[in-house]
């Protein structure tokens, strides 16, 4: 038996790119910077410019992401030699290769799995149901997740929401002087995707010509979009694109209002992001997020009618807005990251007693 006193060793499939802002990358990124490098030792990809935090981190082994021969490249240092742990694979062919070769080569490794989207007859197939059923450790971002994990697989996870990343997401002091603008702001962030359904911010925004509406992010339906903002002629609409982490935040403590008509998530970090900025938000509640308290830090809509009734509150309501901000950063205190970390630090050591154990 090896020695308890050497670190426990991670290998995940995750990119640790500073300017990465894909919500799982962002996850991990923040876990791994604040491990204690003495206790784990991790690996990690890149494919430009490592975020710093990572890249000083003693224990740490960065593998850059090139043109060719990746997953033969990645797929060694699972076996050699084979890592304590797998953390949070993916769905493509690395991962693939992982769960295959379980099956010849034994479970010396400890796959930990981070579900953070619904399970439904749709995302519940593939490498995501393996991913699931073949986990030592199932965790979700969520409670609403976590059920639809036990609706789908009949098994119970370990909810360990995201944080939020208080270098970028923070509140002014004095959100009703810093928001003192000649015109209110709704802010959309996220990607441009049909189940995203950014169309609906354009269509309230040609409800509202003397708010102005901001929408950060790219996708598929941007054309779409601003197809629709020419028709509405919404000159009060502004399309931001792609934000980093810190613009990001900047926009959202501009904001007075999150406006977020997705209807198919897991937890999405954005309505967390905003909290901590002060912005109560307006959601669908069919992913029931915890990071919005209905009523009290903005409102979890439950049909269109819902969103485009809580907007109009909020928007007419400057002492509402007040209240639901100073609540939102109370709320938003819940999701710190140093102590989701410590929860992650536990589940590790306690996965690889299991291991050992078995």
């Amino acid at each position: 038996m090896r020695s308890s006193t050497r670190p426990i060793t991670i290998f995940t499939p995750s990119y640790a790119d500073e300017a990465d802002t894909n919500a799982q990358n962002l996850t991990v990124k923040e876990i791994v910077a604040r491990l204690p490098p003495e206790s784990f030792h991790v690996t990690m990809v890149f494919e430009d410019k490592p975020d710093p935090r990572i890249a000083e981190r003693r224990n740490t082994e960065l593998v850059r992401w090139t043109d060719h021969w990746n997953t033969a490249r990645l797929f060694r240092r699972c076996l050699f030699p084979k890592p304590d742990i797998y953390f949070f694979p993916r769905h493509g062919p690395l991962d693939r290769a992982f769960f295959d070769s379980r099956k010849y080569l034994g479970k010396g490794t400890a796959l930990v799995s981070y579900v953070v989207m619904m399970m439904n007859d749709l995302t519940a197939s593939g490498l995501m149901a393996r991913s699931i059923v073949e986990a030592d450790r199932v965790c979700t971002n969520s409670k609403y997740v976590a059920d639809t994990v036990r609706e789908k697989f009949g098994l119970e996870s370990t909810i360990v929401h995201d944080g939020v990343d208080r270098r970028f997401f923070f509140a002014h002091t004095d959100n009703a002087e810093a928001r003192s603008s000649d015109s209110l702001v709704v802010l959309y962030a996220g990607s441009l995707q049909p189940r995203k359904r950014v169309e609906l911010v354009i269509q309230e925004a040609a409800r509202w010509p003397s708010v102005q509406f901001r929408v950060a992010g790219r996708g598929e339906t941007e054309e779409c979009c601003r197809a629709l903002w020419q028709k509405y002629d919404c000159r009060n609409v502004s399309f931001l694109g792609h934000l980093s982490s810190r613009q990001l935040g900047e926009e959202m403590r501009k904001a007075d209002v999150f406006f977020f008509p997705s209807i198919l998530e897991g937890h999405p970090q954005v309505l967390g992001q905003a909290a901590a900025c002060g912005v109560p938000a307006v959601a669908m509640n069919l992913y029931r997020p915890d990071y919005v308290v209905h009523g009290e830090t903005g409102f979890l809509a439950e049909s269109d009618a819902d969103l485009t009734h809580a907007l109009d509150l909020l928007l007419r309501d400057s002492a509402l807005r007040q209240s639901m901000a100073s609540a939102a950063v109370q709320h938003s205190h819940n999701f710190d990251w140093d102590r989701i970390t410590e929860q992650w630090i536990k589940l590790f050591r306690e996965v690889v007693v299991e291991r050992r154990a078995a």
